[in-house]
């Protein structure tokens, strides 16, 4: 029985939505150069958020807004100089919850050559699990489950420099999900990618969302794949300045544009025509929905 539940997909275990899975109660965060106060840096300026197990939010912001010094929080590689970050109730700043914390959050950084590390993909994703001392059958259950969830399975004895950028992204989020990750960190996944790569890695991630309701925080400079997430977070000189559904975010084409964002490609074309007084929806913010409304 009890091996039963060791090999049950972790897959079909529900999260429970009503709790907050991640939470950031007045957090700072400031970079440290060694010389005068005035030189450091401020990342992240009393920051407060909260997202619930089983949540895709998207975060995005320009460059130097604070995105990836808060992806560095949710799995304690940095820790606050104030405030509390807590991970599924877990202090970030408290050393003896630390592996738990980065058992619980995984992270996929731009460069998938920087996080593959073995000869063969099967060996990178059992990589994880080894280092735990998990016993070598699970290891290969894990692999296998891992593999097949982000379709890779057909690849697992290939050397990385056979694989497409996409692929190797997808590789790396296998390595997650073998630790029994409950949360992914995607800090600009695709920025290194073609849009067919782009394409696969954003499709693995909704179907990994959508089919284990695992937590999902993607940090992304496309707006088309932001559209994709449950909600969106937009930072700006280490604040969080807007927080809704994407189709509440996007309406708002002015603003995002005075805050040097873009918007979805169809949701700009919309304002644009109603501006030249075309009625169209303002929520519009995919190709279909705009080739719908211009349809009728």
């Amino acid at each position: 029985m009890r091996m039963s539940r060791e090999r049950r997909s972790f897959y079909a275990e529900l999260e429970d939505k009503t709790l907050a899975f991640i939470e950031i109660e007045n957090v700072s965060h400031v970079y440290h150069t060694g010389q005068k106060d005035e030189n450091e840096k401020a990342a992240l300026f009393h920051l407060n958020l909260s997202i619930t197990a089983g949540e895709f939010v998207a975060v995005l912001g320009t460059n130097g807004s604070g995105k990836s010094t808060l992806a560095k929080h949710l799995n304690a590689i940095l820790t606050p100089d104030e405030g509390v970050c807590r991970i599924d109730g877990m202090d970030t700043k408290e050393t003896d919850h630390l592996w738990d914390i980065r058992q619980q959050v995984s992270m996929v950084f731009q460069n998938p050559d920087n996080q593959i590390i073995a000869a063969v993909e099967e060996e990178d994703v059992a990589f994880g699990p080894e280092n735990l001392g998990v016993p070598a059958a699970e290891i290969r259950f894990r692999v296998e489950e891992a593999l097949a969830a982000v379709g890779m399975t057909e690849f697992r004895n290939f050397a990385p420099h056979l694989l497409s950028g996409g692929q190797k992204q997808r590789v790396a989020i296998a390595g997650a999900l073998a630790m029994r990750t409950r949360c992914l960190v995607l800090d600009e996944p695709t920025a290194m990618l073609d849009p067919a790569g782009r394409k696969e890695v954003l499709a693995t991630v909704m179907d990994l969302h959508r089919r284990s309701g695992l937590t999902i925080v993607y940090i992304t400079h496309f707006m088309e794949e932001a559209a994709a997430a449950d909600r969106i977070l937009v930072m700006e000189k280490g604040e969080l300045v807007e927080d809704g559904p994407p189709r509440d975010i996007f309406r708002q084409v002015e603003r995002m544009k005075k805050r040097g964002l873009d918007v979805p490609l169809a949701a700009e074309i919309a304002w644009r025509l109603r501006r030249q007084g075309i009625c169209l929806p303002e929520d519009i913010i995919t190709d279909e929905e705009l080739v719908a409304a211009l349809c009728q």
